[in-house]
């Protein structure tokens, strides 16, 4: 039997927010008429969807994996008619992007400018969130476009390569690291206080690995959920951090923060681009990943309108 799709949006939008009630303020019906509908539809399919608490609702085994489908299903659906909207040269429509915390605050803003200078008709909205958390909105198709900072294995999605980002040892600026010249012994670090990024940051993984190569492990660590964060504590002379480059340009020219090289130890990581195969890109996605695949300086000189 064929699915029916408008009692498939009536249990999907119930099983998103976890409430007849509120379902019912989404989708604007009548609470009973979302009951009766979902009711019916487990009818048809022959097992139940929801489990009903006192607490609210939850998928069943089968209403997840039914779920799944009716996200890529509905997201298909928003794609089709975002196409539509936007096929005039771009004039309307919106575009989801997600960016790991550093591409967000460092590596984006140029692009974001360009685009909009472009195409100010698209409505952009930017969630900044760790590698993990963007990883899964690309799941639940909340974001078109997904930019993460380290390597994402995740069913339903794959991860092309974007860019080469170098990651730098920072102190502050009296801190003993900047007495010599030269690049000091990187398992000097373990004598440190290492400040961290929280679990699920890709730059927290990919400075976890590089030590660990080496076999350097921090005698203690301090662990920070922002890098902006991070900058200003190691200003201020606790502990020293590893970061990426793009993020203390700043600080750096201000003199609030020195970087120190590290004899034979380089940390570079790939930046990654998160895609869900079979997914179809609106246009304003496609229009993004054009702009960001050139560097950051000639897609906003591209933008910039010719003199006259």
């Amino acid at each position: 039997m064929p699915l029916n799709l408008h009692l498939l949006r009536l249990f999907a939008t119930v099983a998103r927010t976890g409430s007849f009630s509120k379902a019912a303020e989404v989708l604007l019906l009548s609470q009973p008429a979302i009951s009766k509908g979902v009711r019916d539809f487990e009818l048809q399919l022959g097992c139940l969807l929801l489990d009903r608490t006192p607490r609210g609702v939850k998928p069943t085994r089968e209403g997840a994996a039914l779920m799944r489908h009716a996200e890529m299903l509905f997201a298909a659906e928003r794609a089709a008619e975002e196409e539509l909207r936007a096929l005039r040269d771009l004039n309307s429509g919106s575009l989801r992007i997600g960016a790991s915390t550093t591409i967000a605050t460092y590596f984006i803003p140029d692009y974001l400018g360009a685009f909009h200078a472009q195409y100010p008709g698209i409505d952009l909205q930017l969630t900044s969130a760790n590698t993990r958390d963007i990883a899964q909105l690309m799941l639940a198709h909340e974001i078109e476009i997904g930019l993460v900072e380290g390597p994402v294995e995740e069913d339903g999605l794959t991860s092309e390569p974007w860019r080469t980002d170098i990651m730098e040892l920072i102190v502050g600026p009296r801190h003993h690291f900047t007495l010599s010249n030269q690049p000091i012994d990187p398992k000097r670090i373990a004598d440190e206080i290492l400040i961290v990024r929280e679990p699920g940051s890709g730059s927290r993984e990919v400075i976890s690995q590089a030590l660990g190569a080496r076999k350097i492990e921090p005698g203690r660590t301090l662990e920070i959920g922002s890098t902006e964060a991070i900058k200003q504590v190691v200003a201020a002379g606790l502990g020293v951090a590893i970061v990426s480059e793009a993020a203390v340009k700043d600080q750096i020219a201000l003199d609030r923060l020195k970087i120190i090289k590290m004899r034979g130890l380089e940390i570079e990581r790939t930046l990654w681009r998160l895609k869900t195969p079979g997914r179809l890109d609106v246009p304003s996605a496609i229009a993004f990943e054009k702009l960001i695949a050139r560097p950051a300086a000639c897609a906003a000189n591209h933008a910039r309108p010719s003199p006259s």
